[in-house]
């Protein structure tokens, strides 16, 4: 994901933005366009101020159908190819919802996937995840726990599932684009929901300590018998 020269660590919230966004798009392909990308990666999410993903790199995509009767000369990234299109050559939009699965995987963990690939031992990124959650060692796995907030913990094991979903080997197995744009849309409204509440009880609290302030001065006054109206700018000051 690029958003030029970007050096703080984002939020849980913005992942979760943008990795929405980036669903929708492959959603879009699939079911729109009638077209499957064949090097979606995380250095193919474009960012721009606002932190909206935009797909690129459609060069290297494929026009027809999805249905992977097909066939489509072989390109990909290492660490994001679904099994099926090395062993077949075959690329479908099950294809898509893999390497999308690699790259909820690598917000989990905050890792790429290209630094766990050990060809010598036999294990690339997914696998590596996939015996981690396996061994009950999830806690290993979850390297990027400093991007959660306090409301953060709940969506993280959904979007877990919801990754390991799109990385299963056999691709009918795997949710389509559209069933993942429901979730992170749902994940998305609730975390907006409680976003809401919070303000709202940052806002009831600050009105509180106001008052109670206000009160104070009140009866301070009243007790030194120097009621006075107070004017805006007497009101201003208090907050």
């Amino acid at each position: 994901m690029a958003v030029g020269n970007h050096s703080q660590p984002l939020s849980w919230n913005l992942y979760m933005k943008i990795a929405l966004g980036a669903a929708k798009g492959l959603a879009y392909l699939h079911n729109e366009a009638d077209v499957t990308c064949r090097d979606f990666k995380a250095s193919n999410i474009l960012l721009d101020s606002n932190y909206n993903a935009k797909l690129c790199d459609f060069g290297l995509a494929k026009n027809g159908p999805t249905n992977g009767k097909n066939f489509a000369g072989f390109l990909g990234t290492a660490g994001y190819i679904a099994p099926e299109y090395i062993s077949t050559g075959h690329v479908t939009a099950k294809s898509n919802v893999y390497n999308f699965g690699v790259v909820l995987l690598e917000i989990l963990s905050g890792r790429q996937s290209i630094s766990i690939i050990k060809p010598s031992e036999g294990q690339d990124f997914v696998e590596w995840a996939r015996n981690l959650a396996s061994a009950g060692k999830f806690s290993h796995f979850m390297n990027n726990l400093d991007v959660l907030g306090q409301n953060s913990s709940d969506s993280f094991l959904k979007v877990a599932k919801l990754a390991f979903q799109c990385v299963s080997k056999e691709p009918n197995s795997r949710p389509t684009m559209k069933d993942v744009v429901e979730v992170l849309q749902e994940l998305q409204d609730f975390s907006e929901n409680v976003g809401k509440q919070e303000n709202f009880k940052h806002y009831l609290l600050s009105y509180k300590k106001w008052s109670e302030k206000l009160q104070k001065i009140l009866f301070n006054k009243f007790c030194s018998g120097k009621a006075a109206m107070f004017s805006e700018s007497h009101l201003q000051c208090m907050f």
